[in-house]
């Protein structure tokens, strides 16, 4: 194996972990999210962890955030909050989310 070979298998690698890592950072943000906005809400319990689970498996089905954005922002319209609150919770869970994925890579 060349030199060439080594560097393309170890981007190859790095970008596989990258795309992996986005893909559980997105679906732990969208229930980060989906928690808050059940909150809002007023559901609790299981009601909560439903509505959560329904924003992760809808994205997964390829809702862009854009979408998950509209959803989650039509949902609390009638609570006052605006699409701008929404995008800066779900900026906020990311962030979140990024930070749990870090803490738990590291304990591994």
């Amino acid at each position: 194996m060349t030199t060439f070979d080594k560097r393309e298998q170890g981007f190859e690698a790095k970008f596989a972990h990258d795309e992996e890592l986005m893909f559980k950072a997105a679906a732990r943000s969208n229930k980060l999210l989906g928690l808050w906005a059940a909150g809002e809400l007023g559901l609790s319990g299981d009601a909560a962890a439903a509505y959560a689970t329904k924003l992760v498996t809808d994205s997964l089905a390829n809702r862009t955030m854009d979408e998950t954005l509209n959803k989650v922002s039509s949902d609390l319209t009638a609570k006052g909050i605006s699409r701008e609150q929404v995008a800066q919770k779900m900026q906020e869970c990311l962030h979140q989310a990024l930070a749990q994925l870090e803490a738990v890579s590291r304990q591994a």
